[in-house]
């Protein structure tokens, strides 16, 4: 990533019932950015409680050292899923392109893929991503991901040359 923006992520685990030591998502997650070439400057894991994951996500992207948040989890159908709508209170920008992509692309490989309801946008030059909440459902949307998420952080940065 010479010439390109650094990656600086934050990876965000949304559940009321996952620890340390149970994460497994977003363990998933974190290596998967790390092989990406990211730079992932913390974990963490914030309950399904609307107000506490909206504020959450408020804070980190008031942080200058981080251009993308990452969440796994509370995507579904669940009366608990308030990922999407919590992401919706705080960005100031959809990015629908990702969110259909990744819904179109998985479902070819498990039809249950286009019950997923995450959303990407951006607010303060960081790219908030919504993906599920398990490891096949994590591995599979950051593949289709990749070959656009360097070229995203550049536009974030200013870096429109093209």
């Amino acid at each position: 990533m010479s010439e390109n923006s650094k990656i600086k992520a934050i990876v965000v685990t949304v559940s009321d019932s996952r620890d340390e030591k149970t994460d497994v998502s977003g363990e998933t997650l974190r290596g998967l950015l790390i092989t990406y070439g990211a730079e992932v400057q913390e974990k963490i894991i914030v309950s399904d409680d609307f107000e506490d994951l909206r504020n959450t996500l408020y804070t980190l992207t008031e942080r200058e050292d981080v251009n993308l948040i990452v969440t796994t989890g509370g995507t579904g159908f669940a009366k608990r899923d308030n990922t999407p709508e919590a992401t919706r209170a705080v960005i100031e920008k959809e990015a629908n392109g990702l969110a259909e992509a990744m819904r179109y692309e998985t479902a070819k490989i498990n039809p249950k893929a286009i019950l997923s309801r995450g959303v990407c946008g951006i607010r303060n030059n960081t790219l908030i991503i919504n993906l599920p909440g398990s490891p096949k459902g994590v591995t599979e949307c950051f593949e289709v991901l990749k070959p656009v998420l360097n070229h995203a952080v550049n536009l974030l940065e200013g870096k429109t040359t093209h």
